[in-house]
């Protein structure tokens, strides 16, 4: 879409207000509206000026100007406004160098994709992310000096079957009971096609929809893959439209991975395959249907992960999902079918274009623009120097003792160790500057200062159960 289609797409639908969306460092959008008056062509190369000190992870207040540059070919009409109003998503420039800010995620993703086709192996990375995520009726939660408590609630939480309901109906998926119900017990398939069909109007297409395995409405959408920057900004179309979607209804949505103890929680499988001139290049007669390269990709995603998971698992939340038990991905290893395994090869189709990695321990609440980067990344370096995926494990693990699982390598336990696998080893990310140390040391200071040790300073409910009467 080019600036002039752009206005033509406005005009269409009667637009009088811009929508001007961009990412910030950890996945989350932003936004700042515009009469439309006020743009013109010359805005698509010249950009809007905002306060990048203001964004989380970006600028110090010495430094705030910043320019976003709407890029024409993402322009959508936005479903959630009251008036008829254009989105468009904006790339991040430095005002001064007029270079592309080195933390803006979508740039990351960008230079991806540009650096693939230097390599010469591929010039194409399609990403197939399944992501999940609850839909509660209610969540409040507080953390002061004195209280430090959460709440949530919802219509099908396997807890409430004695509420009072006036009347209770029961219908109420169990603990690891949700996978696949049908209605009365799924009680948001009309909500989900709701988020289905609006997700459609903006140009996504949905390959499926339906309950998952946890008790209180947790729910998956799965998008059919797309290259990898065209899934970034789906991704944020994604997340946005679930929220909203939701709160139009009462309800509230999180892609949280690990909201409800003692239950599944949300993951984002997320899955990766490399194509060159219109061929896909992982199907071969190696493991699995898989070809030399496709196997090297997956071991260069195995090598990496723990640095990987520092963007793709990015919370300490998300190491509350990580744990052996709960259908979780911890360990490191390849298999044809094995859901306990961090990189599964689907066996769904015997079509060479359907052969493609699946990498299980990512979760949704990863930056998608830098989080499958750092997949491609790893798996080019596994490319270019033929590295190893090992021996696949298809073996039941439940039937294992724990001296043959040790054997294993394993995800890491805590986001701590995830953001210093990532500071030890990210030499594979700046290859062709796609990432770049200023982002890296970025990323790792802010998880250090603004979650780890923020976390480390407080109480745990839990402490009090173990330790109030010592």
């Amino acid at each position: 879409m080019t600036p002039e289609e752009f206005f033509a797409l406005a005009k269409k639908h009667g637009a009088e207000m811009v929508d001007l969306k961009f990412t910030d460092l950890l996945g989350t959008w932003q936004h700042c509206s515009f009469p439309i008056e006020t743009w013109g062509e010359s805005t698509f190369k010249d950009g809007v000026g905002f306060d990048g000190s203001s964004i989380r992870g970006w600028q110090g207040i010495h430094v705030s100007d910043m320019l976003a540059v709407p890029d024409p070919s993402t322009g959508r009409m936005d479903p959630f406004f009251a008036e008829p109003t254009i989105s468009v998503i904006a790339n991040i420039v430095d005002p001064i160098t007029h270079e592309e800010y080195s933390r803006d995620p979508r740039h990351v993703a960008r230079k991806g994709e540009e650096y693939l086709k230097k390599t010469g192996i591929a010039d194409t990375c399609y990403i197939g992310p399944e992501p999940e995520f609850f839909i509660f009726d209610e969540v409040r939660y507080e953390q002061n000096q004195h209280t430090g408590m959460y709440r949530i609630d919802s219509v099908e939480g396997a807890w409430n079957t004695a509420r009072f309901e006036e009347p209770n109906l029961g219908y109420k998926p169990g603990f690891k009971g949700g996978y696949f119900p049908v209605s009365p017990t799924d009680t948001y398939h009309d909500l989900r096609g709701e988020m289905v069909y609006t997700m459609r109007k903006v140009g996504i297409i949905v390959e499926a929809h339906h309950h998952e395995v946890a008790t209180a409405g947790q729910s998956e959408i799965d998008m059919k893959f797309e290259p990898l920057v065209k899934m970034g900004d789906q991704f944020m179309w994604f997340k946005y439209i679930i929220k909203n979607v939701a709160k139009r209804h009462g309800k509230t949505a999180t892609f949280m991975p690990k909201p409800i103890f003692e239950d599944n929680g949300s993951g984002m499988h997320s899955h990766l395959s490399l194509w060159k001139g219109g061929k896909p290049l992982f199907a071969g007669k190696g493991y699995a249907g898989l070809s030399d390269l496709g196997l090297h990709a997956i071991g260069g995603i195995l090598k990496h992960a723990p640095a990987i998971l520092a963007f793709a698992a990015p919370t300490t939340n998300s190491y509350r999902r990580l744990v052996p038990g709960f259908e979780a991905p911890v360990n490191l290893v390849m298999s044809a079918r094995n859901r306990s395994a961090g990189v599964r090869i689907p066996m769904y189709s015997e079509n060479p274009k359907a052969k493609r990695l699946e990498f299980r321990c990512p979760d949704p609440t990863a930056n998608g623009y830098v989080a499958w980067t750092a997949m491609l990344m790893a798996a080019i370096d596994g490319i270019k120097n033929a590295i190893d995926p090992g021996e696949p494990l298809d073996r039941d693990i439940y039937e294992m003792t724990p001296a043959e699982l040790a054997a294993y390598p394993k995800t890491p336990g805590s986001l701590e160790e995830a953001i210093n696998a990532l500071e030890a080893d990210y030499a594979f990310l700046t290859e062709g500057g796609v990432f770049t140390d200023d982002l890296v040391r970025g990323w790792i200071e802010w998880k250090r200062e603004n979650e780890l040790a923020a976390m480390a300073l407080r109480p745990h409910p839990y402490e009090f159960h173990l330790y109030y009467d010592s």
